[in-house]
């Protein structure tokens, strides 16, 4: 039986919270704020995305353009959001995407997101080019901890199958693969903003930071920007030589020889992550993956690439009864989670929206950003008629972008 009398996560706020959600009802307006409040060079490496940011406005406009028909007369309430996901229950289906380098936007992002995730019961995701330890990370969210992996082809894999011993002893939940990364691209604002290569602040990006007195507070108490996990590889903590070092080991998408090895490896539940096509999905299926992980690399690669909600509709017919499908690449708000969940999706990651909310509203953007999406998730469930989020696939949908492959 449904809880129907369940309350909706924003009766219970704090009051501070109440008062940030009024502050920042949507994303939208995380968004508008955080360049006030970080240097300009770190609100464009996370903002950005490769070329002229068509990848990302591709990504959104997908999403806009899925239309949903509602029925009404079967809910008196607003349900519940929980999932299972590989075993564990969460709170909802939408959790925190792997990031490169969040502690450049706001430091101390990797931990902050980690605590907020494991506060709220939703998954978190650790990028291997992330600023906190696979042993910190697993220390702040140890029932909520996933791994992302990019490939360290280097002595044979020797530093990756370093990373899987150290995620399997500190009981990570889920390792991911990242295949959609095999060459580094341009990402134009990055680039102009002096990213470009090794983090060698100018004279410019030196004012910025000045001028931004509460992230520099935060970088004074949690210090400066790092590649954690890998820099006890390079033997260094000085971020430009672990950028050196990563970049001589790392590169390259996995083959599927090479996932197959991981997999072996590997003693728990496992995705590729920059799936789109249907035939990809079916080969990792085959390999013993049991997540699919559709995305493409939120517009951050190549803005030619398809928006993943519209290969969606794809990959769940060939796989969907044989492996859990996750999503993200331009998702902004429950409601897109929701349209997501009605195309087939089992849950969704985002990684932006986090990155505005925490350049925003600091220390507390990640939890008020998980109950924004929580309260938006049921909210849009309950407008539809949906008395689960399982419950969103038998929708009537109008969505143009579909893919027949």
């Amino acid at each position: 039986m449904h809880d129907m009398t369940a309350k909706p996560a924003s009766s219970i706020r704090s009051l501070e919270n109440q008062k940030n959600h009024r502050r920042f009802p949507t994303t939208a307006w995380m968004r508008r704020e955080a360049p006030r409040h970080v240097p300009r060079f770190a609100y464009e490496y996370g903002d950005t995305g490769a070329g002229n940011d068509v990848g990302i406005a591709d990504n959104w406009s997908a999403f806009d353009a899925v239309k949903i028909v509602p029925r009404y007369g079967v809910m008196p309430s607003l349900p519940p959001v929980e999932v299972e996901l590989f075993g564990t229950k969460y709170a909802a289906p939408i959790g925190i995407a792997p990031m490169g380098g969040p502690s450049l936007v706001w430091p101390g992002a990797d931990l902050l997101m980690a605590k907020a995730a494991q506060r709220a019961r939703v998954p978190y995701t650790l990028s291997v080019a992330g600023g906190a330890t696979i042993e910190d990370a697993a220390a702040a969210a140890p029932d909520v901890f996933w791994l992302q992996l990019y490939r360290f082809w280097h002595e044979d894999h020797k530093i990756g199958f370093d990373l899987v011993r150290r995620a399997q002893a500190v009981n990570v939940k889920v390792l991911t693969l990242t295949l959609d990364v095999p060459v580094r691209t341009t990402r134009s604002r990055e680039t102009y903003a002096g990213l470009a290569g090794e983090f060698r602040p100018t004279p410019r990006m030196i004012y910025e930071m000045m001028i931004r007195p509460r992230w520099l507070w935060a970088l004074l108490r949690k210090g400066y920007p790092r590649f954690a996990t890998i820099s006890q590889y390079a033997n260094s903590t000085n971020t430009n030589e672990v950028i050196k070092y990563a970049r001589q080991r790392m590169g390259g998408a996995f083959s599927w020889e090479e996932v197959a090895r991981y997999r072996d490896a590997w003693k728990g539940p496992m995705t590729v992550k920059g799936i789109l096509h249907p035939a990809d999905a079916e080969k990792a299926v085959s390999l013993g993956i049991e997540g699919i992980w559709m995305s493409n690399h939120g517009g951050r690669q190549i803005e030619a690439l398809m928006p993943s909600i519209d290969c969606l509709p794809g990959v769940a017919a060939a796989v969907g009864k044989k492996a859990t499908i996750l999503l993200d690449s331009g998702i902004r708000s429950g409601q897109d989670v929701m349209r997501a969940l009605a195309l087939g999706a089992d849950a969704c990651f985002a990684g932006k929206s986090f990155l505005w909310a925490t350049a925003a509203l600091g220390d507390a953007g990640p939890d008020q950003l998980i109950a924004l999406y929580i309260d938006e998730l049921r909210a849009s469930l309950g407008q539809i008629g949906a008395l689960s989020p399982a419950e969103a696939r038998n929708a009537t949908i109008r969505h143009p972008g579909k893919i027949e492959f």
